[in-house]
This record gives C-alpha cells, sequence and structure tokens, in this order.
C-alpha cells in the first residue's frame, strides 16, 4: 500500500535496502476505531482528588534526581556550546512580563493527567506557572541535552534551547508524566537563540497535540498556552524580512520527552558510561522491559522500532504529514514530538510538503516511512555497541523489513478506512484505485473517506446523491470511479459485509474534522488582536473530531480549502 503512496518517487534512502521475508509487526499503538480511541474513556479521578489552587499541588519527587543521572549544575553561564558528560543542565525559566494571559488550557489535560480542577486556571497562580515565574518548590528545572541528524546531516549538539523541564507528576492512575514549558528562555542549548517562542507556533502545537490525542494517535499532550506583549523577532520565513511578534509559553505533557538524539549524542562522543545509564534509565520508565536481564537493550531497541512505524502508519492514515522528521525530533517512547511545520493532506498530493524549509522535500508525505526506517537505523548506530552480535543481526533483519512491515500495516489501516474489519488481503486494489483517483481529480483526503461513509454503495453510483458531497463527487468525475464503485460491491460480497455496518464502521475510522493550515491560520490571526475564541472553538470540535458540530459546519470546518489559504506557507520558525 506505501507503494501505492510512493510510485511516483524514486526514495533514494531505499535504493540500498535489502528486502528479507516480511516481518510482520503487531497491530497499532492504538488500533483504529472505537477501539483505537478507547484510551479517552478512562475512568476520570473523583472531584474530590482534583486540586483547586497551586497551593495544593506538587511535583512528583525526580526520576532523573533518583537515578543519579549525570546534571550540569551551572545555572548561569548559559554560553555553552559544546557540553559533556552530562545528560540534563539545570535551569531557572525566563518568566514572560507583559500583560501575560491565558490563552486556552485543555480540561482533559487538567483533569486526567494532572489531577487539577479548570477553576485552577483563573487563579493568576496558574498563568505565572504557565508563564514561568511561579516556580514551585518541589519543582526541578532541567533542560536536556541531545544531539540529532537533521536532513540527513549530522548536527553536533541541539539540546533543549528553549524548553525546560519543571519536573514529573503522577495522575491517578499512577502513570508519570514530565511536564515541559517550551519558550520559556535561554538555556545552555540556545545556540545563539533567544529561547523564546511565539504564538503562531505556540498555538499550532497546542492545537495540533490534543487534535491528534482525539484521533487516536500517540503524542505529547498540551495543557495550557499562554501569551504576553513581550516582543521576539522572527524571520519566519529565513528571507530577510523579520518581524516583531509575541511571545508564548506552551506547557507540554508526556511520559518523556526523551529522544533518538540523546542517545545518538552520547554515543558520538563516546561517553559509553552515560548512554548505559540513560538506556537504563528508559528502561526502568517502560516497566514491561525490566525484567528482560541481559536482553533488555535489544528488546528496548525492538519495540522502539514497532512503536515507529507504528507511529507514521497512524500518521499516514489521516493524512499527517510531521515536516520536520530529524532523529532529534523522534521520541524513545513512541510519541508524536515536535510539532513545527505539520499539515494534514487537503487535495491529495503523495508528494505534499508542508515544510516551506525543505527544500528537497526529504520529509514529504509519502517518504514518511523510509525515513522513520533511516532514523531508527542511526539509532541501532548509536546503541549497536552494547548489543550481542546475535541482537545486532536480528535487529538488522527488522531494519531491513520495516517498509514493508509498514505497507502491510498501511494496508490493514486503509482495510478499516473503508469499512473492512477481518482479511487485510481483501481492499489492496480497491484501495490503490482509490489514492490513484484522489491524486487524479484533486479529491480531498479526509472528506472522501468521510463522505464514503455518508453514502450508501448504491448511491455512490448515482449522480444526484453524490451533489450534496462535494469531495466525493469530485471524486466521481475520473473515468473510472464507477468501475471503483463496481469493485467495491464486489469487494463487500466477499467478506460478507452488509452496506449498514461498512458505514458504521467508517464513521468510527474517519474523522469529520483534522486541523487544517487554513483553521489554525485563522485562529491564529484572531488570537493576535487578542480574541482566543477561535482557539478554544477548534479545540472543543477537534476533541471531538468524528462528531458532527453544526457551528463547525457553518464555518466550512469539513468543507473546501478556501482560495485564499493556498497562499500559506509553513516553516521551522517559531
Amino acid at each position: 500500500m506505501w507503494k501505492a503512496l510512493c510510485h511516483s518517487r524514486q526514495c533514494a534512502l531505499l535504493k540500498s535496502t535489502t528486502v528479507e521475508p516480511v516481518f510482520l509487526l503487531s497491530g497499532f499503538f492504538y488500533t483504529m476505531g472505537e477501539s483505537r480511541r478507547c484510551h479517552l474513556k478512562e475512568i476520570e479521578p473523583e472531584e474530590s482528588q482534583l486540586k483547586k489552587s497551586m497551593a495544593e499541588w506538587q511535583f512528583a519527587p525526580s526520576s532523573v534526581l533518583e537515578n543519579n543521572l549525570p546534571i550540569d549544575s551551572d545555572t548561569e553561564t548559559y554560553i555553552c556550546s559544546n557540553v559533556k558528560g552530562v545528560i540534563y543542565s539545570r535551569v531557572k525559566p525566563s518568566p514572560l512580563v507583559k500583560n501575560v494571559r491565558l490563552v486556552a488550557y485543555s480540561k482533559d489535560v487538567l483533569v486526567n493527567i494532572l489531577n487539577m480542577h479548570p477553576s485552577i486556571t483563573e487563579t493568576d497562580e496558574f498563568v505565572k506557572w504557565v508563564a514561568g515565574s511561579n516556580v514551585l518548590s518541589s519543582s526541578t528545572p532541567l533542560a536536556h541535552r541531545y544531539g540529532g541528524h537533521q536532513f540527513g546531516a549530522w548536527a553536533g549538539q541541539l539540546g533543549d534551547g528553549r524548553a525546560m523541564s519543571l519536573g514529573e507528576h503522577i495522575s491517578h492512575d499512577g502513570k508519570r508524566w514530565e511536564i515541559q514549558l517550551k519558550g520559556s528562555g535561554l538555556t545552555p542549548y540556545s545556540r545563539g537563540g533567544d529561547g523564546r517562542a511565539v504564538l503562531r507556533s505556540s498555538i499550532r502545537e497546542f492545537l495540533c497535540s490534543e487534535a491528534m490525542h482525539a484521533l487516536g494517535i500517540p503524542t505529547t499532550r498540551a495543557a495550557a498556552i499562554v501569551v504576553s506583549d513581550d516582543a521576539v523577532i522572527r524571520d519566519q520565513f529565513y528571507d530577510g524580512r523579520p518581524e516583531v511578534e509575541k511571545a508564548s509559553v506552551v506547557m507540554r505533557i508526556a511520559p518523556s520527552f526523551l529522544r533518538f538524539g540523546s542517545l545518538e549524542i552520547l554515543s558520538k562522543n563516546i561517553e559509553l558510561s552515560e548512554l548505559r545509564r540513560l538506556l537504563n534509565y528508559i528502561i526502568q520508565l517502560r516497566p514491561d522491559i525490566t525484567e528482560c536481564g541481559d536482553q533488555k537493550y535489544f528488546v528496548l531497541l525492538e519495540q522502539i522500532i514497532q512503536e515507529s512505524i507504528n507511529l507514521v502508519v497512524a500518521w499516514a492514515s489521516f493524512g499527517f504529514t510531521h515536516g520536520v522528521l530529524n532523529t532529534d525530533n523522534m521520541s524513545m517512547f513512541g510519541v508524536t514530538i515536535d510539532y513545527g511545520p505539520f499539515g494534514f493532506l487537503e487535495k491529495f498530493d503523495r508528494n505534499y510538503i508542508c515544510n516551506s524549509s525543505d527544500s528537497t522535500g526529504r520529509y514529504a508525505f509519502c517518504d514518511q516511512l523510509p525515513v522513520v526506517q533511516w532514523n531508527l537505523t542511526k539509532l541501532y548506530m548509536a546503541v549497536k555497541v552494547l548489543l550481542s552480535e546475535p541482537e545486532q543481526k536480528r535487529i538488522e533483519v527488522l531494519l531491513r523489513n520495516a517498509v514493508a512491515a509498514g505497507e502491510a500495516q498501511y494496508a490493514m489501516a486503509f482495510n478499516e478506512k473503508l469499512g473492512f474489519i477481518t482479511n487485510p488481503n481483501i481492499t489492496p486494489q480497491l484501495s490503490r484505485f482509490l489514492i490513484e483517483m484522489m491524486e487524479e481529480t484533486g479529491s480531498d483526503f479526509t472528506m472522501t473517506f468521510r463522505q464514503l461513509g455518508f453514502v450508501t454503495i448504491d448511491e455512490m453510483a448515482d449522480a444526484k446523491a453524490l451533489e450534496k458531497h462535494w469531495s466525493l463527487n469530485i471524486l466521481s468525475k475520473h473515468s473510472k470511479y464507477l468501475e471503483f464503485v463496481s469493485l467495491y460491491k464486489q469487494c463487500m460480497a466477499v467478506e460478507g459485509l452488509s452496506d449498514e455496518q461498512r458505514r458504521s464502521n467508517m464513521m468510527t475510522k474517519n474523522p469529520q474534522y483534522v486541523l487544517r493550515n487554513w483553521m489554525a491560520q485563522q485562529a491564529i490571526k484572531q488570537a493576535d488582536q487578542n480574541d482566543f475564541s477561535g482557539v478554544n472553538f477548534l479545540l472543543e470540535i477537534l476533541s471531538k473530531p468524528f462528531t458532527i458540530n453544526e457551528e463547525a459546519e457553518k464555518k466550512g470546518f469539513s468543507g473546501p480549502t478556501p482560495a485564499w489559504a493556498d497562499c500559506i506557507r509553513v516553516s521551522c520558525s517559531s
């Protein structure tokens, strides 16, 4: 199936790949559909457990400190270009100062992760906490040192240049979460930057992380976002035209923000003691591996390969393109991290590039799977020295077969998006057929699948019935559309799938709403004028992406992309 997406592009990353018998990875990290979203239905904490003031709330003891990971304690000198022998550095947030106000917050994160009552957001202490000026006594602010391959080249030491972890929290269900501020000021890893983030990029990250969670895609979360009148200067498109923008901070939540580059920097600098200590720490945070004894590093790498392939397939099933799939933007915990120039497919284009900074198209939509395989290979090279020879050979087989495994999973994902639930081998030809027609007609990725579920199989061939379904109507103009409908009927007959069941299945697997760039841009423009209603409305509808919202329909959020949106560009600048 992935080959169907990529047949028009020669992926240089795959030219040296040797295909061996396919090693089929297990299913999605979250399975699709209703079962895919079951994590949203976890038992909520009792209201009596929810804290209504910051004075009642505190961080858990730091696992970094408890595990005695090496920390640079110099909190005064932020001019270091190359820190060695440490994994973290102690830091202090540089708070926003001028007219700080709350833009939005995620009730789900506050209640179900942070165990906070929503009323806490009305307090000055909470807003100051997010802005970096209310550092709790139980907090341990740290910036993480990591490296990475950026656009295929080793970039050396990078690190948290404008982010810092405040500490960790244990939620009511016993899960440990790292809490981080992004845009909170200088760190030893700022590399000449100002340590700040701007409002536009913070809004995009806040909204997309919550939207991805609602779709069932593993992701970091966003608790809240604040903005101030503190000025920062950004050359958004790197074209020599810098502008003054508003500084903003987004509070991010994750099991951990450790990434592939966390290990790469240690391996590159031959800091093997620190490498082993960090790996042991990661394994401690993953209790399913702690009992694996001498094979623990192998099992960890095996699981990360599986999770990473699962993740990129989940992205593709919703038309999501990350935009900056550097090794420092890939998680050691299989979640989506660092929302920069992302984009969801609108008019289907397998070669879609969402990042205007990506001049070569390295991170195009159809190339995400081979890029993830390439990144996994770099992770393996960083850890290889700690693996036995037999373990190395087994990992190398998994890596060689990663793309084929992803293709198999992608076929299963499309199988479900088309309403089929049992045999993944029924629909490959049907899926390829649909992809080709979508691209040749310019049909919308999200709404074509959604609208196929709106109509009966007989209505699919009825031009009158299709008139009210704009994207499906566009698709129906293809010369082979009726042939596609006929094949669809045949596949349903083979599986014994009723039309009612097909439509029901599709409604739970194909969203009505995704965060299109033009929708985000509208909310950003409003927020820049101190009107945060657009951000909060988007949060509302994207938290329930499978449910039709009348107000969202009036705003055209499931309609054709407006003409003015064709000029929207998104870059790495934030």
